[in-house]
């Protein structure tokens, strides 16, 4: 056996034994870190978590972790919605930490924010294919592959 100082581990380890947190990225271990389970399985249920009314008008922004004020979820509600969601944290923190089978999260914050990113959404479905790609879709030869392509953006433009 040859021993080897590793320079990504603290001590000296036997040459091709490592543990599984050296194995991993620089990014991903900051990542794991960070809580960063938590955060993304409280975004993928959202939903469930603070009901339909809720989930329309709010999301996760950010999970804090950290020693002094324990564990603190960063909410963006839409504005004129604050009240709604402000009377029912308790049963929010009460939901999630039931998920998670522990105690996850401490405290909520509300940041709030104008209903801007559904007028962006709007804006990008309506404004699918630009008029100078219509005027390339025109003058295709092949008649398949024209109304096909109409077609298509039809369809995003419905959507």
């Amino acid at each position: 056996m040859n021993f080897k100082y590793n320079t990504k581990q603290r001590t000296k380890s036997v040459q091709g034994l490592r543990s599984f947190k050296d194995t991993l990225p620089q990014e991903a271990k900051r990542i794991l870190n960070k809580k960063g389970q938590i955060y993304s399985n409280t975004l993928d249920n959202w939903k469930f978590l603070v009901g339909r009314e809720l989930f329309n008008v709010s999301y996760p922004r950010s999970y804090k972790n950290s020693k002094l004020n324990g564990s603190c979820l960063n909410i963006m509600v839409k504005r004129g919605n604050e009240v709604d969601l402000e009377y029912s944290k308790k049963e929010i923190i009460k939901k999630i930490n039931i998920f998670f089978g522990y105690n996850v999260v401490d405290d909520i914050k509300l940041k709030t924010f104008e209903g801007e990113f559904e007028k962006i959404k709007e804006n990008k479905i309506n404004n699918a294919t630009k008029s100078k790609n219509i005027k390339q879709i025109t003058n295709i030869k092949n008649d398949k592959i024209k109304k096909s392509l109409l077609e298509l953006n039809k369809i995003f433009k419905s959507r």
